[in-house]
């Protein structure tokens, strides 16, 4: 008895299903909401007609396609990439955080963003592969078009310079004061107990 035989169409559904959320959160990353919807569609167009040249894993061929729509649009336009960090984390997590210090969760962000957006445009695409996006070395060096080696040093370098753009920007206020110490009234004469 021979194996149940993929169709093409049931190749693309299930390329579909299982890399269209992280496709858009990467197109999204780079070009912000409502291009990132256009660059995504754009993208899985080009799946479909070479539907046959899709490799396994997908994902990295995929993000691919789409960083060179990104180009492409970037060329054509002369718009500068739009950074979408948070809507793009929002995308792929999927999940909110309890958080519990919300001036200091927001100026940390702040200072992290602003870190991030120091570093040179290769630097930040490398770590949002890497660290957003979930792509291992092997799949991150596939989308920017080079060897592992050369991405891992590439790598390297980025989080070097990440870690001491992060070391210059200054502390949130709220981490850097000890935390207060709660008072409670106490109870009067007479009152009930």
């Amino acid at each position: 008895m021979r194996g149940r035989r993929v169709t093409h169409a049931q190749r693309f559904r299930d390329v579909y299903e299982e890399c269209y959320p992280r496709v858009l959160a990467y197109a999204t990353s780079l070009v912000g909401r409502q291009i990132g919807e256009d660059i995504t569609s754009e993208t899985f167009t080009v799946a479909w007609r070479r539907v046959r040249d899709i490799p396994h894993p997908a994902l990295p061929w995929l993000l691919g396609v789409a960083r060179n729509l990104v180009r492409e649009l970037h060329r054509r336009d002369a718009h500068q990439y739009v950074l979408a960090a948070e809507e793009a984390q929002r995308i792929s997590s999927g999940a909110q955080t309890d958080v519990g210090d919300i001036a200091a969760e927001v100026t940390d962000r702040h200072n992290a963003l602003q870190a991030l957006a120091s570093l040179p445009e290769a630097d930040r695409e490398l770590l949002a592969l890497i660290a957003w996006h979930g792509l291992s070395a092997k799949e991150a060096a596939q989308v920017l078009d080079c060897t592992t080696a050369t991405l891992t040093v590439r790598l390297y370098r980025a989080r070097r310079r990440l870690e001491k753009a992060l070391e210059a920007a200054p502390l949130s206020e709220a981490a850097s004061t000890p935390p207060v110490e709660a008072s409670y009234p106490t109870r009067h004469e007479g009152a009930p107990a």
